[in-house]
């Protein structure tokens, strides 16, 4: 008898095989330390992808005397690498006992020859970790497989950056993995709030991912990154350089300091205006500052200042002193901000009578990887009167909302993903972002939706005490309002007789059975 022919065996793309190769790992460095590893080393070899196609273009076209010249690669936006930075000298020496110094020495020697990168690659970490040889080269012969270059279109070696950025979320767990917000929430509020030109903030940027997704919404809408400049800052000097790899992967320019520092004590960017500020600050962060510090700080100008208890509303007072006269942020909350008393409903009626709040949306529950709670997507605006803006094909002519606050529900929206999770499809996303365009402007017939959405008045807001809980506002439909218990009971009694006087009616059919067969039993 032949045998079964085996199934084909599912070929794994390239962001799974290096996941396997990572986890290889395991044992020898902590998983909060192994995405830096491998992250660094992704850097380099796309590095030296670009580096080597430039070079060969330079000689194409006669250039050969301009090779070692540093502008020639900048003027292209590619890093300039010399031979002990290149990838190939990395790859040809990865089961040599002295890699890790070998690639400490290509890290520095990169951040050393192009400025763009100052702090961005790690300092000596090779070296440190005291990695297992042989699991290292077989980590840097997998990354040798990649072909970065082969798709352009497809940004395959940011792909990667984002599919390991995101299984590092998944593994670190609750509690870790602060650097990454899951991309279908960055991606809304990008179509939500639409950075196409300007000044974009990020006061607690991660890894970045709110640039790289705001720049993917420019390039989605035929709009130019020229016209975008990317602010930002973070707090931890390792997630720092997160961010500004992935940026540098993407040939993102971006101001995000020369170093790590806390927002709250050390502004990096205190004279700036933002357009767009897009942000996913920790939550309900405590002790964020001392009970005699920063108790006269100007950005908490005509706002009670925010309680040492809980960051919630400093972040919110941070991000309103940075927009502009235009300026427009979206940003994620933990749901207890959106009412309770003292100083912050203090600070939140104000926000609400000075227009500045234009929407409330609550979001599904295991959205996050670090949370399982529902959180909420603030959006403020500084200009919610009528007016006209352009961006290439759109126009969007805004209608005059001062009075207004859209609260939306999306709680029962989303897809599964990675079988625990939740995120939101790309029609989802089209989807709530055409109701808030909807409501937002003249032309447009913007309707509530029971369970869905609601538009209240600022009147109603301050008559439910200034909170902005969209259950207050959201019809909830009542799926037992239109039923008559006392007849439904009625009903139900009734059939229940019917039932015992059928049970009745068996019992004496089976006795006479029993009898005619000679038996005397009873029931």
């Amino acid at each position: 008898m032949a045998k079964k022919a085996a199934a084909p065996k599912k070929q794994k793309n390239i962001e799974e095989t290096l996941w396997d190769s990572a986890n290889k790992l395991r044992g020898t460095v902590e998983p909060s330390e192994y995405k830096h590893v491998v992250l660094s080393l992704i850097f380099l070899k796309f590095a030296s992808d670009k580096f080597e196609e430039r070079r060969g273009e330079l000689i194409a076209e006669g250039k050969e005397k301009y090779l070692e010249f540093v502008e020639f690669y900048a003027m292209k936006n590619v890093f300039f690498l010399p031979p002990e930075a290149r990838w190939s000298y990395i790859s040809e020496n990865a089961k040599q006992d002295d890699i890790a110094v070998k690639i400490d020495t290509a890290l520095y020697t990169v951040e050393k020859n192009n400025k763009a990168l100052k702090g961005a690659l790690p300092d000596n970490y090779f070296s440190r970790l005291d990695l297992d040889v042989s699991k290292l080269a077989t980590l840097i012969d997998t990354i040798n497989n990649i072909d970065t270059l082969n798709d352009k279109s497809h940004d395959i070696i940011g792909r990667v950056y984002e599919y390991f950025l995101s299984n590092f979320a998944l593994a670190e767990g609750k509690g870790k993995g602060e650097f990454y917000t899951p991309k279908s929430i960055v991606n809304l509020i990008a179509e939500m709030i639409e950075p196409y030109r300007g000044k974009i903030y990020d006061p607690c940027c991660g890894s970045g991912g709110m640039f790289v997704q705001s720049m993917k919404f420019v390039d989605n809408h035929q709009g130019n990154k020229k016209d975008i400049s990317v602010y930002g800052q973070e707090g931890t000097s390792t997630t720092l350089k997160l961010a500004k790899m992935n940026l540098a992967i993407r040939g993102i320019s971006g101001n995000l300091g020369d170093n790590a520092a806390n927002t709250f004590s050390k502004d990096l960017h205190t004279d700036l205006k933002a357009d767009f500020i897009m942000a996913n600050p920790p939550f309900n962060q405590k002790d964020w500052r001392a009970d005699n510090e920063l108790t006269d700080d100007p950005r908490w100008s005509g706002y009670e200042v925010p309680p040492t208890s809980n960051a919630n509303y400093a972040w919110i007072l941070h991000m309103v002193s940075k927009l502009s006269q235009n300026g427009v942020a979206g940003f994620i909350l933990a749901n207890g901000a959106l009412s309770g008393d003292g100083v912050e409903k203090a600070i939140r009626a104000k926000l609400i009578e000075n227009r500045l709040v234009e929407a409330i949306v609550i979001l599904p529950r295991d959205m996050f990887y670090t949370t399982d709670i529902s959180v909420t997507l603030w959006i403020l605006n500084k200009n919610k009167k009528a007016h006209t803006v352009e961006h290439g094909d759109v126009v969007r002519r805004y209608r005059d909302r001062e009075d207004e606050v859209l609260f939306m529900d999306l709680r029962q929206v989303g897809e599964p993903f990675e079988k625990k999770f939740v995120q939101f499809s790309e029609a989802h996303i089209r989807d709530i972002a055409r109701t808030y365009h909807t409501w937002q402007c003249v032309e447009e017939g913007y309707e509530n939706i029971p369970e869905y959405c609601y538009s209240a008045t600022i009147q109603e807001i301050k008559a439910k005490d200034y909170s902005l809980v969209p259950s207050k506002y959201i019809a909830f439909v009542n799926r037992d309002e239109n039923i008559d218990f006392d007849e439904k009971m009625q009903t139900l009694q009734f059939e229940f007789a019917d039932l015992l006087r059928a049970e009745e009616e068996s019992k004496k059919e089976l006795l006479n059975v029993f009898k005619e067969l000679g038996y005397a039993i009873e029931l």
